[in-house]
């Protein structure tokens, strides 16, 4: 009777092992269809990021880009002071949304080089800057005035 317990014991902890691995699996694929990798214009133009790929675009709304037709469809571009892209979002976009601050596109990249937004963020404070774009916009910066001199 002793090799029967033995095998009942070994049939569990395999079981066991196959459903752990699956629901690691599982979770993996969920978590890699809604992990979005944030990007600045320069960045995402330089990484060469394939079509349809969801990613967050991050950076300023470039002055004079935002239009906006029937209060839902809107366009603008965002800026990372060196490159720009072309946003599409349909919806309404968040009350402290405009030209010059701050946002966060999340969406996909098209193979025109334009962005399709689903989502847009905008932080409430009037001088809200991306973290990751700060240091960007300064070096864009010092390289326009070094080219002046």
């Amino acid at each position: 009777m002793k090799p029967v317990h033995r095998n009942k014991r070994i049939g569990l902890i395999f079981g066991g092992l196959v459903l752990l691995i699956g629901a690691g699996a599982l979770v993996a694929q969920a978590l890699e269809r809604n992990i979005a990798y944030f990007y600045t214009p320069s960045e995402a133009i330089e990484a060469g990021i394939a079509s349809e790929t969801r990613i967050r675009l991050g950076g300023m709304v470039e002055d004079g880009s935002v239009e906006s037709r029937n209060g839902i469809e809107t366009t603008f571009r965002v800026t990372d002071g060196g490159q720009s892209i072309r946003v599409s979002y349909s919806g309404i976009v968040p009350d402290l949304f405009r030209e010059g601050q701050g946002v966060i596109a999340q969406g996909r990249l098209q193979t025109d080089g334009s962005f399709i937004a689903d989502t847009i963020l905008a932080k409430h404070d009037e001088n809200y800057v991306p973290k990751e774009l700060i240091g960007i916009m300064q070096e864009s910066k010092d390289d326009g005035e070094s080219e002046k001199n």
